[in-house]
């Protein structure tokens, strides 16, 4: 019998992607995955078998993915950041609940982590992250976890922010948020991290929404005592530090 990876393949380049990542593709037989993401890892893989698909295939995909490896395949199904967060990874262990396929998981650096790093540690400290993608779970329920995380005082990481069919949800997010942090809060968008064209700025909560924000941007709004330094945003965790 074959044998699934899920693969986290991180940001996207190959610089932040896992050894582990790397072998794991060069080694299986079929690489599967969002055309956008197999896109990315292509001219790496030349010589693999390269299945796309499209958003909202996400069953096809992980029920393609099983059929080949009970054909005998070694297949990799491919995930951008970790397959653990936003990911595939959960999906492909439902999908094959009733399958022997052995199947393992290839962890990858998050957007959360690799957006952080851009704009210095502002994730130090208690950290949660939320999608404001409302396509599958209602944007009510959403909205509380805004407003819960907001008053636990928690640094916030927003993924998939803005896309063309809900350009208003983060207006109503940052909203929330306005109403327990400080419109001062240090803000971080960075957009295409990994990828061509990679940027990132550093503002508040209160001016976030004057930048561009959409589905390749990741958000990341610091706590209360979160600061900015050197054009670095700083999430403290109550060190001591002595000047001298």
């Amino acid at each position: 019998m074959g044998k699934i990876y899920v693969v986290g393949i991180g940001p996207g380049n190959k610089e932040n992607m896992t050894f582990r990542a790397y072998d794991t593709l060069k080694n299986s037989d079929i690489i599967i995955g969002y055309k956008t993401y197999i896109s990315l890892i292509e001219d790496l893989f030349p010589e693999k078998i390269l299945i796309k698909s499209f958003m909202k295939k996400e069953i096809e995909r992980c029920e393609e993915s099983l059929k080949l490896a009970e054909e005998g395949k070694i297949v990799s199904l491919i995930s951008s950041g970790d397959p653990g967060v936003y990911g595939m990874a959960g999906l492909m262990l439902e999908v094959a609940k009733n399958s022997d396929i052995d199947i393992e998981i290839i962890p990858g650096i998050t957007s959360s982590n690799a957006s952080a790093s851009l704009g210095g540690a502002p994730i130090v400290h208690d950290s949660v992250n939320i999608s404001l993608s409302n396509l599958l779970t209602d944007w009510e329920v959403i909205k509380k976890r805004i407003d819960l995380a907001s008053q636990g005082d928690f640094v916030i990481t927003l993924y998939n922010p803005k896309s063309k069919g809900r350009e208003f949800l983060i207006n109503e997010a940052r909203d929330i948020m306005l109403k327990y942090k400080s419109k001062n809060t240090p803000v971080l968008i960075a957009r295409n991290v990994g990828r061509e064209g990679e940027d990132f700025v550093i503002t508040t909560l209160e001016k976030m929404l004057d930048y561009e924000i959409d589905m390749f941007s990741t958000v990341i709004i610091g706590n209360s005592n979160s600061f900015i330094l050197k054009n670095k945003i700083i999430t403290p965790r109550g060190y001591k530090i002595i000047h001298k």
